[in-house]
């Protein structure tokens, strides 16, 4: 008996910490591209957003990596790229928050024993007009079960909605929220998750309902955070140079001789097949794609 409830005990430890576990990456200063590219096979009706939240993807990363297939309908049987794989955000330092809007997702970057970790979750961001602001700020207050105070600007647009929506399954911000130095900005749960990787709010920054406990207890009050606008990152695996390139119609900009100005300004350009970093720019498909021999 003693030896099946140690077994058990065993089986739950391993089940639980692999879990986690797959919610942190590391990285190095010599190896910034970090997760692994899965494949799935769709179970019966199960749409590509149900399967997004699943492996922890908002919308336009499971759609951009798999452009061919139906985004509700994909159809029992068929093959799904799970874009589990990043290249790390351009910034002076790993430490801290950094959300790249870009590619809607936010990156948590911590050190473990010595060990250079990072933590990624898919966010949904603001639209045209409410767009999320750029720069640097600091978590300034941590709230748990928070009240909405419905701005002004929407209730102008929304006059039914009241003054302040309490805690609870109809108030937009979910469990958690942390709000930063900017007091307009907050970045928080939600209850409507099909908003995640997409632009749905009005400049806050949403995550999805399980994932903001987890960054919530992750993150201490007063930790940076920056929020940049990368559609282009270029990063190093196994001295291999690899990039991702992200759609985002809020930027005119020719991508190919971006990128190579950020390969130039990193001292990659050499080591870079010119036809593999054509198509990479081309399809645009958010993943890291290897561009150099």
């Amino acid at each position: 008996m003693n030896t099946r409830i140690l077994l058990m005990l065993v089986f739950i430890t391993i089940f639980f910490t692999s879990s986690d576990a797959a919610e942190v990456y590391s990285y190095a200063k010599s190896n910034t591209v970090t997760g692994l590219i899965q494949t799935y096979i769709v179970k019966g009706d199960e749409s590509l957003i149900e399967i997004a939240r699943k492996f922890g993807l908002g919308y336009n990363e499971i759609t951009d990596a798999n452009p061919d297939l139906d985004p509700f309908i994909p159809g029992a049987g068929m093959s799904v790229k799970i874009p589990t794989s990043w290249v790390l955000p351009d910034v002076t330092s790993y430490d801290g928050i950094v959300i790249n809007l870009s590619e809607m997702r936010l990156y948590y970057f911590f050190t473990k024993r010595r060990s250079r970790l990072v933590k990624t979750f898919p966010i949904g961001i603001g639209s045209e007009g409410t767009n999320t602001p750029l720069g640097t700020f600091n978590v300034a207050e941590k709230i748990v079960r928070p009240s909405w105070h419905v701005p002004e600007s929407i209730r102008k647009e929304k006059p039914a909605l009241p003054r302040v929506i309490p805690p609870g399954p109809n108030n937009p911000l979910g469990s958690h929220a942390l709000r930063l130095s900017s007091e307009s900005i907050l970045i928080h749960g939600t209850n409507k998750p099909y908003g995640i990787g997409r632009r749905v709010s009005h400049g806050c920054i949403r995550l999805y309902p399980e994932d903001i406990p987890k960054l919530f207890r992750s993150v201490p009050n007063g930790i940076r955070v920056i929020i940049v606008r990368e559609p282009i990152k270029v990063g190093i695996k196994k001295n291999k140079v690899y990039i991702e390139v992200h759609k985002d119609e809020y930027i005119t900009m020719n991508y190919f001789n971006e990128a190579v100005k950020l390969l130039r300004k990193k001292n990659l350009l050499k080591k870079v097949n010119t036809e593999k970093l054509y198509y990479a720019i081309r399809d645009k498909n958010g993943i890291p794609v290897l561009i150099s021999d």
